[in-house]
């Protein structure tokens, strides 16, 4: 019977990171073996990602939390959210999307170069989290990009803070926990008491090495507490006013029907957009082919996409 790392970390939550930047198809068909074969009782061949230059680091003491951040690029401010455990889920993404624009890379909070509190993690404190970062650096509004795990931290923001999003993107975002296959569901129910068998793995990885700082243990704890617990946001999404573009993959972890679920939440899927698109809904749907949960984030069609929200006129 398969026991592999990722699948039972649980969609939401595990991102290996990619060897080079510069080299992410090695990541993705690193991806797709460890998908298939990796114990997580075993070593974990986790690559390493190149992390953002520490000359462009900082911190900022906000909402009780010293969080990190990075900077790169100039212009419009893109706030960009990482996925569960790997601060650099966007690989080589990053840069592409720091062309023509600021984008502020915070490590959230227990994750990367942020320190772990008692506080537990939920994605709606973790929104506050950024919503106090980005009146800390007086952005006014700036638009927020997440993934996964970010990608619930970017909805939130967006639900209770919407005075300071202008766009949002959701990349493999779920609206409520039955969004998931009924597997991942599943998978996240057993991450917090399987911890102590994760957390070693991943501190002897280059991922550990590369953060030397987390106690790995219990951030799988606190994010096991965190994806355990049911949740619905739906009514919420429904009142959404920054315009939004929803990212999957064609493999996701989020089943077919939910994507369709939170599309229509935002206001698509109601009717033809007529011959001059002129019906067309303000919000944006994509689905990536070839792709899957777990290679979303470092596929290098992702900017583009993104773009065609983002920059005016590129849709």
């Amino acid at each position: 019977m398969m026991h592999d790392a990722v699948r039972n970390l649980g969609p939401n939550v595990f991102h290996p990171p990619l060897q080079r930047d510069e080299d992410d198809m090695l990541r993705r068909d690193f991806l797709k073996t460890a998908m298939a074969t990796a114990a997580m009782t075993a070593a974990l061949r986790i690559q390493a990602s190149e992390t953002p230059a520490m000359s462009n680091g900082h911190f900022a003491d906000v909402d009780g939390q010293h969080v990190f951040y990075s900077v790169h690029g100039a212009g419009k401010p893109l706030i960009l959210l990482h996925g569960g455990i790997d601060p650099d889920s966007f690989g080589s993404n990053l840069a592409a999307l720091a062309k023509g624009r600021r984008v502020i890379a915070p490590h959230l909070q227990a994750h990367g170069r942020t320190p772990g509190t008692d506080r537990p993690l939920r994605s709606e404190t973790l929104g506050d989290d950024i919503a106090a970062l980005i009146g800390h650096l007086k952005l006014g509004k700036a638009d927020i990009m997440g993934y996964s795990l970010g990608a619930s931290v970017a909805l939130q923001t967006a639900i209770r803070h919407p005075d300071v999003v202008d766009r949002l993107v959701l990349v493999s975002a779920a609206m409520k926990q039955d969004g998931f296959y009924p597997e991942g569901v599943e998978a996240f129910r057993q991450l917090e008491v399987n911890a102590a068998a994760y957390g070693p793995g991943v501190k002897a990885s280059p991922l550990g090495q590369t953060y030397p700082d987390v106690d790995w243990t219990n951030l799988f704890r606190k994010v096991g507490d965190l994806t355990k617990r049911p949740f619905d946001w739906s009514a919420d999404v429904a009142r959404i006013k920054a315009r939004t573009l929803l990212v999957f993959a064609d493999a996701d972890a989020i089943r077919p029907g939910h994507m369709v679920e939170f599309w229509k939440a935002l206001g698509g899927g109601q009717r033809d957009a007529g011959v001059d698109g002129s019906l067309r809904p303000a919000n944006q749907l994509a689905i990536l082919p070839n792709t899957t949960h777990y290679t979303l984030a470092v596929d290098p069609m992702l900017p583009a996409i993104v773009d065609r929200l983002l920059v005016p006129g590129a849709g």
